[in-house]
């Protein structure tokens, strides 16, 4: 008899432990599909937040958009207003866009994304240029005047690092970039201060255009590349054989831009042409009489229906690279035709502002 309850005991036992077995399966089953459920809505939720974050931002109007802002700030459309005004515009896109600042993310989906930092980055190139040329040429009269000092200032605000996050974090020095042109501007405006000057000349922004011409000339080249092509190295590395009057060895080379680039490429490509269209209309405007008395207006208008046709829109999910003459589009040279004609119409334009 005791042998019997015993084993009735056991079996009992036996039976809660598989009960609590099949509640600690049951119980861990259901915890793995929530959090793989919760997973899944994550990912989802980035991927819809990672595309809106990579929509560019749209064209805006130049002359209306300073106009505005002379009128909020209560201050006249002074020679050099317009050009300032759009360079703080296309700085402050970069922060204000959706999304916000995207290069130094460290967490998903800005963390993903590297579309929208490579146009960050072409954005962020054209502004550090022009910026050093309000410092070095449009705000002073001649090589041996005093640079201004808000300018001073700007410059290598937005030559800090464009990748980091903290102390301090990028968006700090951009913001603090834009606040000295805006006092740059502010005095610009200021008849009581003379020692704010822009300089509506030709040479000054002949200086200025030869920096566009050699990115523009380089991006054309990076673009190219993504194809691949054998070229001539152009290096001339045989100075000794030019002094002895011999020709130099040129060797080949083969030149291709890595499969994992291409889209990068493209994209910084995107970003400095959507900054060089505005700042050539602000441009357009702030030396206007400059322009006409050397037959160069239409030449303008010209660059900037090339840069803005760059600017179309993207219908394919991801960049194509075939070759040039196959069945698949290549975005890549697309976009070099279109930065090529810019920059052909640049080298020509300077040369109205030099001999016209």
């Amino acid at each position: 008899m005791l042998d019997w309850k015993n084993r009735k005991n056991d079996l009992r036992g036996r039976v809660d432990d598989s009960v609590d077995d099949v509640r600690s399966y049951l119980g861990g089953l259901w915890l793995s599909r929530a959090l793989g459920g919760l997973l899944g809505l994550y990912l989802l939720a980035a991927l819809v937040v990672g595309w809106y974050w990579s929509q560019e931002p749209a064209l805006f109007p130049v002359q209306q958009n300073a106009k505005a802002a002379a009128e909020l700030a209560q201050r006249p459309l002074v020679s050099g207003y317009t050009t300032v005004e759009t360079v703080k515009s296309v700085a402050g896109s970069l922060l204000d866009k959706d999304g916000g600042y995207l290069s130094n993310d460290l967490a998903p989906p800005g963390l993903w994304l590297d579309n929208m930092p490579s146009w960050e980055y072409g954005v962020l190139v054209q502004v550090r240029d022009v910026v050093r040329a309000l410092r070095k040429d449009f705000a002073r009269s001649q090589s041996q005047s005093t640079e201004d000092p808000d300018l001073a200032k700007a410059e290598p605000r937005f030559n800090f690092d464009n990748k980091s996050w903290a102390l301090p974090a990028t968006e700090a020095e951009y913001r603090e970039g834009i606040k000295s042109l805006d006092r740059y501007q502010t005095r610009l405006a200021d008849p009581s201060q003379p020692n704010a000057q822009f300089y509506t000349r030709a040479d000054n922004l002949n200086n200025w255009l030869g920096d566009v011409a050699t990115r523009l000339g380089s991006l054309s080249q990076r673009l190219s590349a993504s194809v691949g092509r054998v070229r001539l190295n152009t290096d001339l590395k045989g100075d000794a054989a030019l002094a002895s009057g011999e020709a130099p060895l040129v060797s080949e080379e083969v030149v291709k831009t890595p499969w994992l680039q291409i889209d990068n490429v493209f994209y910084e490509a995107r970003g400095q042409a959507w900054a060089l269209s505005h700042l050539l209309r602000a441009i357009e405007v702030d030396f206007a009489d400059v322009l006409a008395k050397k037959n160069a207006t239409v030449s303008v208008r010209q660059i900037i229906r090339e840069l803005e046709a760059a600017q179309e829109p993207l219908w394919s999910p991801m960049i194509l690279n075939g070759s040039g003459y196959g069945v698949l589009a290549n975005h890549s040279l697309v976009m070099a035709n279109y930065i090529s004609r810019a920059n052909a119409a640049i080298i020509d334009l300077r040369t109205l502002l030099t001999q016209g």
